[in-house]
């Protein structure tokens, strides 16, 4: 006698004459394709965004900047002309440059009565400092007034990236219109490398840094010294990386057989113990009015 291959069907048919349609099993057919619907749409949507995942690790990730940092810096200064206004930058390597000039421009304000300075510049990956002065000016003034307002203070690429919340630009719109004049401003800055890297596998470099200030007039055995704005870097050897990941197809396909399997399971369950209930109740009912 040959094999039968049809009694390897675990999924046996049941004949339509034996099954029952009823008007409980379409509404719950109904919700059931809804409900599944819903759930589909929203592993779609979940499916096709993408997540950023965050790490930390001790490293120099971007090894090809030559021992660089990039610096862009915008401040206005809207007491003190721009003939007065300088950058310099210095550190623990021996670098000390006065009235740093290359990329960097001055935009008088108020008249000519204020300036402000915009400047894009290198520091090297050690502790050091880079400060707004009067230093470059070939006279000195007598009462240089320091009071300012920082636009933007970064440092590396600029990441403007959605769902990455970070200090990339932490000291922007600080203002020390209201402080004294003559004070020195001193901002000290812990500076954290940014590693940001997309779906195809392109990273992009940028620094997050946390700040502290203080305002002060100082004095040495010869008077009054002359103020300035001080920022004083050190850099941190924690290393934080943004990654964007997105769920894999497998997990995708295996979520939505489970919502298909899960729901079914689930609505038949329900039917049945209604259709059950109600084929009791007729039961009751019919024994009461025999």
């Amino acid at each position: 006698m040959p094999f039968d291959v049809r009694r390897l069907d675990i999924y046996r048919k049941v004949p339509k004459d034996l099954t029952q349609p009823t008007y409980t099993g379409a509404f719950i057919s109904i919700c059931c394709c809804v409900f599944m619907l819903f759930l589909f749409l929203s592993e779609l949507t979940g499916f096709i965004a993408t997540e950023i995942v965050n790490e930390l690790y001790v490293d120099d990730p971007d090894k090809d900047s030559g021992g660089k940092i990039d610096v862009s810096l915008n401040i206005s200064l809207p007491n003190l002309n721009c003939d007065l206004v300088g950058l310099d930058i210095q550190d623990e390597m021996g670098r000390h440059e006065v009235g740093h000039i290359d990329n960097s421009m001055k935009v008088p304000l108020n008249n000519g009565y204020g300036c402000r300075f915009e400047g894009r510049f290198s520091i090297n990956k050690v502790p050091g400092n880079f400060h707004v002065s009067t230093h470059s000016a070939t006279a000195q003034p007598q009462n240089p007034d320091m009071t300012h307002t920082i636009h933007k203070l970064s440092f590396g690429e600029n990441l403007q990236v959605r769902d990455v919340q970070g200090a990339f630009n932490a000291l922007g719109g600080a203002n020390r219109l209201e402080s004294n004049p003559l004070a020195s401003h001193d901002y000290i800055l812990k500076i954290v490398p940014t590693v940001y890297e997309d779906m195809s596998g392109r990273q992009r470099f940028s620094y997050q840094y946390t700040v502290a200030n203080k305002e002060y007039v100082a004095y040495s055995h010869t008077g009054r010294i002359i103020p300035a704005i001080w920022f004083r870097y050190d850099l941190s050897p924690i290393t934080v990386k943004y990654t964007e990941r997105r769920q894999p197809l497998y997990r995708f396909i295996t979520t939505i057989c489970a919502i298909i399997g899960g729901t079914f399971t689930v609505a038949g369950i329900i039917d049945s113990c209604i259709f059950t209930a109600s084929e009791a109740w007729k039961k009751i009912q019919l024994g009461k009015m025999s």
